[in-house]
């Protein structure tokens, strides 16, 4: 049990890699506090699993992109469990694929908020509640090689999210530790949404492993980083990508 007794916010936790991160993270002792904003269904049903497993976890719906939501996710988790140890900040997305030509500053602005400034504020929330502990970004391999067409603004934001972590690991250690990852085709609704299917049948192709990526593979890596099999990693962006990229 690498978390036992420890609790942990999961920001997007309602599907996907978040969800799957829920679910491993209270299979190893963890109480979880699933942030959702749009996915209850799931979010509600990713807690029920937890709970019928033995585990505990609640859901709580809230938009980051707001302070008064942010600081009342916060809130809930230190009065449910009292306290916070393990910050994963999963919430964010593209948006919109959209050339520097033809995008808007609201829509630019939009997708800082969604990806950084979310970020910044969960961060700034949880620091008044935690003493020691770990902090798990999810940045992307579109921070490492300027994405996809159209995916200016997300690259951008997802590059700035992997100078913050080695920046917060230098400013909070040694008692928490901050470290990202950065996915690639990760087989999830984002890339449902956003990618071709063309795309993903040649980035299986050509991927060395042969294969997309799973939520397992993803929420195996953020267990990693947040428990103590990591303890002398920080600042740090893991690359997670089948090997199709190699930083």
């Amino acid at each position: 049990m690498k978390l036992a007794g420890k609790t942990a916010i999961i920001t997007g936790g309602g599907r996907d890699i978040g969800a799957a991160v829920a679910t491993k993270f209270a299979s190893e002792g963890a109480n979880v506090v699933i942030n959702y904003f749009a996915s209850s269904k799931s979010a509600d049903e990713t807690a029920a699993k937890i709970a019928t497993a033995g585990g505990n976890a609640i859901a709580v719906q809230g938009d980051l992109n707001k302070q008064d939501d942010v600081l009342a996710l916060v809130s809930k988790a230190i009065d449910t469990f009292g306290g916070v140890d393990i910050l994963v900040n999963n919430a964010g997305g593209l948006i919109a694929r959209k050339t520097v030509a033809e995008m808007e500053l609201e829509h630019w602005e939009a997708v800082m908020a969604l990806n950084l400034t979310s970020t910044f504020m969960m961060t700034k929330a949880c620091l008044k509640h935690m003493k020691s502990g770990t902090i798990v970004n999810l940045a992307s391999q579109a921070g490492r090689d300027g994405g996809g067409p159209g995916a200016v603004a997300y690259a951008t934001s997802k590059g700035a999210v992997m100078t913050m972590t080695r920046a917060l690991a230098k400013e909070l250690g040694p008692d928490i530790r901050v470290n990202a990852l950065c996915p690639g085709m990760i087989d999830t609704d984002f890339h449902n949404i956003h990618t071709p299917d063309a795309g993903r049948r040649g980035f299986e192709a050509n991927a060395p492993l042969k294969r997309q990526g799973h939520v397992d593979d993803a929420a195996n890596l953020v267990l990693f980083l947040a428990c103590e099999d990591s303890a002398f990693i920080t600042g740090t962006n893991i690359d997670i990508n089948g090997g199709m990229l190699f930083s």
